[in-house]
């Protein structure tokens, strides 16, 4: 079938809007009609080449819609179901067997090899035949259309609004997962969270959710910040005209911090976090940077402070399993993820990378 698709076609270039032929499901996929996709800070990461996909290429991993079509040998969903989309994994190896599908161990050929791992192919071609990378994350999801493979899909209740939750299926499953999943922190305990993107947000969400009654957000956009306490965040420090360290002692009296989640991937700050940790601190990356970034800890006085630091890969989440938990804390008002959002168009979806990358809008969303 002929389908509306924004292309990647050169790296670090605008995305084009192109008519592209979608071929038929296979007997592991659904298809899936979007209602809306996220923009989400991997796109752009995948756009520039830090991780390597072939192009051309449709993007998108934050999807909803609802399905269209099934393969032979799909379970989970059914023609009609409203669906989420998340990272896709292969569920056969060692990982995925014992409930670590975040970890999968062919996690980069299922989510940005843009060919199908059962038999290489691709759902995509142009009028003229040429082929074109697909299933991003088990989905391609910048398309009015997608077959999207079953490890990918999370049937939701039909009276979500799925324009409302589309991006919990990456972003807003990292942050939280990062919290609620992986750091899990005591009730009455301090987080603090380096940048007040849409994962940083959503581990605000998170840790209120958790208990925590320490919560810090830092940024250097005070619009952030500001929105970080609205959303449960207890202090707010502005990187940029404050010393970040001196003010998170001082928020937990001279302690340190008990868990500091970090979306920023930069090495200076990560340093820098490391010395604002508590006795038995954990400080955790979510944030991606290019493979081969060193960050240097030091270890002398540190060894008696017993700290950790660990990655943290999609919330070490089970799509199936934490996605409808979220959906429930939104339907309570407890995971505002509409606040962060703004919808565009497919076709203005440039200008929501520009809006994303400039802070101008926390969470771009495409809607069709």
């Amino acid at each position: 079938m002929k389908i509306k698709a924004a292309v990647v076609r050169e790296l670090k270039s605008p995305l084009t809007i192109e008519t592209l032929e979608l071929d038929e499901p296979r007997p592991n996929e659904a298809r899936v009609r979007l209602v809306a996709t996220g923009v989400c800070h991997t796109d752009a990461v995948v756009r520039d080449g830090v991780y390597p996909m072939p192009l051309p290429a449709v993007l998108g991993h934050e999807g909803a819609g609802v399905v269209e079509q099934v393969g032979s040998e799909v379970r989970s969903v059914k023609q009609g179901d409203h669906v989420i989309m998340s990272a896709a994994y292969c569920t056969h190896c060692v990982q995925c067997r014992s409930g670590q599908v975040a970890y999968c161990e062919n996690l980069f050929a299922e989510d940005f090899g843009g060919r199908r791992t059962s038999d290489g192919t691709t759902a995509l071609k142009s009028a003229d035949g040429r082929i074109y990378s697909s299933h991003f994350f088990g989905q391609s999801a910048f398309a009015t259309h997608a077959n999207v493979v079953e490890s990918a899909l999370i049937p939701v209740p039909a009276d979500v609004p799925l324009d409302a939750v589309a991006f919990l299926g990456c972003g807003m499953q990292t942050g939280a997962g990062a919290i609620l999943n992986e750091l899990r922190p005591r009730a009455g305990s301090s987080v603090a969270v380096s940048g007040s993107g849409a994962v940083g947000l959503a581990a605000v969400m998170a840790a209120r959710v958790a208990g925590a009654t320490t919560i810090v957000a830092i940024d250097v956009h005070d619009s952030r910040l500001e929105l970080a306490k609205q959303l449960g965040a207890t202090h707010t420090v502005n990187a940029k005209s404050s010393d970040t360290v001196k003010e998170l002692q001082r928020f937990t009296g001279g302690k340190g911090v008990d868990h500091i989640l970090d979306t920023t991937a930069a090495p200076k700050v990560l340093t820098n976090l490391a010395t604002a940790l508590g006795i038995r601190g954990v400080l955790a990356l979510v944030g991606a940077a290019r493979p081969g970034t060193e960050v240097p800890f030091e270890i002398g006085a540190s060894l008696v402070r017993g700290w950790t630091f660990k990655t943290i890969v999609q919330g070490s989440s089970v799509p199936q399993d934490f996605i409808p938990r979220l959906v429930a804390l939104w339907r309570q008002g407890r995971f505002s993820v509409e606040k962060l959002a703004k919808q565009y168009k497919l076709e203005d979806i440039n200008k929501a990378f520009e809006d994303s990358a400039s802070g101008a809008t926390v969470k771009p969303v495409i809607v069709f």
